[in-house]
């Protein structure tokens, strides 16, 4: 490879960059808060077609930016007509699903979104929630984001009474206390919660071992809420405070 080969292969480097910057420029600050599926195949298909123009140095440059500009010019078209049209949004990004409502699973929704326990737990840690039972409303959002609103009851043991700075404060030293040992449940990292002993109808012996406690103890506690057998679950969980959520896989019961 010569020199001129080089300069070549920078030159189109510069280029596609520019190109592309300028593409996502035009297409709205939209393309980089959030990707849903429309966008995110609009960001792969121009990054592989600078790509190939990039690679292949036999390829007139046209060959690079027409594509490039069909694919911007689709886009700004779909995004103008969309937003004269919710129906067409709703075909291009979806919708968002409800996958609780007042502490309730919907798990035909979670099927339908292939959406799991495990997904839903880490992000309702990442929004200390300690319990499904304290959601009022989880929906997931076209871009994948969970957005929870907690119940009422929730809020209320969050705020600390009256918003003062002192409370405020209190509050914090309790959460952060609460990070390094858990009221009856001393193994257990605040941050870990809530806790899966159920999952899909199979009991989660490490986790039960990690509080301490037996199977004979699970099935006492579902046993309580009127169910005989583990395999009647779709998750059990407990948190901080050692409250008990059970959902049934079948919501009719």
């Amino acid at each position: 490879m010569n020199f001129s080969d080089i300069g070549a292969h920078v030159f189109r480097t510069i280029l596609m960059y520019f190109i592309v910057y300028g593409a996502i420029r035009v297409m709205g600050k939209r393309e980089i808060g959030k990707l849903s599926m429309f966008d995110l195949v609009v960001s792969i298909m121009l990054a592989e077609i600078a790509a190939f123009v990039i690679e292949d140095m036999e390829k007139p440059l046209s060959h690079g930016i027409v594509p490039m500009l069909t694919v911007l010019i689709m886009q700004i078209g779909m995004a103008f007509v969309s937003l004269k049209s919710r129906r067409l949004r709703l075909m291009i990004d979806g919708k968002p699903t409800v996958l609780i409502s007042k502490g309730t699973l919907h798990r035909d929704e979670m099927r339908k979104q292939r959406y799991n326990l495990d997904d839903l737990l880490l992000q309702l840690r990442e929004q200390n929630i300690d319990s499904i039972g304290d959601v009022e409303f989880a929906i997931l959002e076209t871009t994948g984001k969970l957005t929870v609103f907690p119940s009422n009851q929730s809020n209320q043991s969050n705020s600390g009474g009256n918003g003062s700075s002192n409370n405020r404060g209190s509050a914090h030293t309790k959460q952060k206390a609460r990070q390094d040992r858990v009221d009856g449940f001393q193994n257990i990292k605040y941050e870990g919660l809530p806790l899966p002993l159920i999952m899909d109808g199979k009991v989660q012996d490490q986790n039960l071992e990690l509080i301490q406690k037996t199977r004979f103890w699970l099935k006492n506690q579902i046993q309580q809420k009127g169910i005989l057998d583990f395999k009647e679950v779709f998750i059990c969980s407990i948190d901080h405070n050692g409250k008990v959520f059970v959902s049934l896989k079948d919501d009719s019961k």
